[in-house]
């Protein structure tokens, strides 16, 4: 084939892979950093999942080591309250239409509630030891709490459902596997989606009927320990710690390619009102796509975050992420607050 050949050939293929993901992270805005909240020197040791209330101006960390939930001031980064005495804080929500706080303790095995307002403990919901990750319905009031699994030395894991009206639990629904991590849900059906990476799947549960309804194996990465959902085009995103997002059809349950990212995600957030896609890393970044199409992806982003940050939450309302970065050897933990373009 002549020289002139080849270099066309090989420029429209160059084109053609450019065009599948889009322009370069260059040609858009990236989220820019606004501020650093400090944490006490005290607060040692690791971090899990976030929440925030937007209109009370709260961020809440997990503080695993320190067996205690953080109350920050969203906007300030003060420190407003901190609720001691949990085994292992996980997971957080905060519910103003009762003004209650629900945190997952994987140590004791359950969600602790708290007022709102005064944080004294209401009442203790039992469940299987290291309950993780939660994911919550608004239109039901339910939430959903990952327990069990290998650290209740089981080989199923279990997602249970909490009536937050009631305070109790209506359903348990057991899932293959010894770890079993974050959940997501389709608001348009019945579905939801729980990443289960000891399975190398996701587990696909009915919410009408509290079962097991499909496993989808996921082979186009390893360890996907994060979801995140597009009802509006039938996607689902899975976060893999190897370095990847993999991309679902939910109407076939089907692979459709991969998007990559650095590695130890452990969060993933689907914004629809902007159709971006936010994936932090544990080795230190913030990689940010916008969906174009069913099939297409262009990356925004990928902004410097540290060590460890793998954990985000999106205040939509304030336009804001924040993410979490453990304290180092001569440097106390931090929040990094990021605001969005849209």
């Amino acid at each position: 084939m002549p020289t002139t050949t080849c270099r066309l050939l090989l420029c429209g293929l160059a084109a053609a892979a450019a065009l599948a993901l889009g322009p370069t992270p260059a040609a858009a805005a990236a989220p820019a950093r606004m501020a650093v909240f400090p944490l006490p020197a005290a607060i040692q040791g690791r971090f899990d999942h976030l929440g925030v209330d937007h209109a009370g101006g709260r961020l809440f960390l997990d503080a695993e080591t320190a067996h205690a939930l953080l109350v920050l001031d969203s906007r300030s980064g003060r420190l407003l309250h901190t609720i001691a005495g949990i085994g292992i804080p996980h997971a957080v929500l905060y519910r103003r239409g009762v003004n209650r706080l629900f945190v997952t303790d994987g140590g004791a095995g359950g969600v602790r509630v708290y007022n709102g307002t005064t944080y004294a403990p209401e009442t203790f919901i039992p469940l299987k030891r290291d309950s993780d990750s939660i994911t919550y319905d608004p239109a039901t009031h339910r939430l959903y709490v990952v327990n069990g699994g290998g650290d209740a030395h089981e080989t199923f894991s279990m997602v249970s459902v909490i009536d937050t009206d009631r305070d109790v639990k209506l359903a348990d629904i057991r899932l293959p596997g010894r770890t079993v991590e974050q959940l997501t849900l389709d608001p348009t059906d019945n579905r939801l989606y729980a990443a289960n990476p000891s399975e190398g799947e996701v587990d696909v549960i009915n919410r009408r009927t509290n079962r097991l309804e499909a496993r989808w194996k996921v082979t186009l990465g390893r360890g996907g320990s994060a979801v995140a959902y597009d009802p509006a085009t039938h996607r689902l995103f899975v976060g893999c710690r190897s370095g990847v997002i993999v991309v679902f059809d939910t109407r076939s349950g089907k692979e459709l390619r991969t998007l990559p990212i650095a590695a130890g995600i452990d969060d993933l957030i689907f914004n629809p009102a902007t159709k971006k896609l936010y994936a932090p890393c544990g080795a230190g970044h913030l990689i940010e796509y916008r969906e174009t199409g069913p099939n297409r992806y262009r990356q925004l982003a990928d902004v410097a975050t540290a060590p460890g940050a793998k954990n985000l939450v999106f205040d939509a309302a304030a336009g804001r992420l924040y993410t979490v970065v453990p304290p180092a050897p001569g440097r106390p933990g931090r929040v990094l607050v990021f605001r969005t373009v849209p």
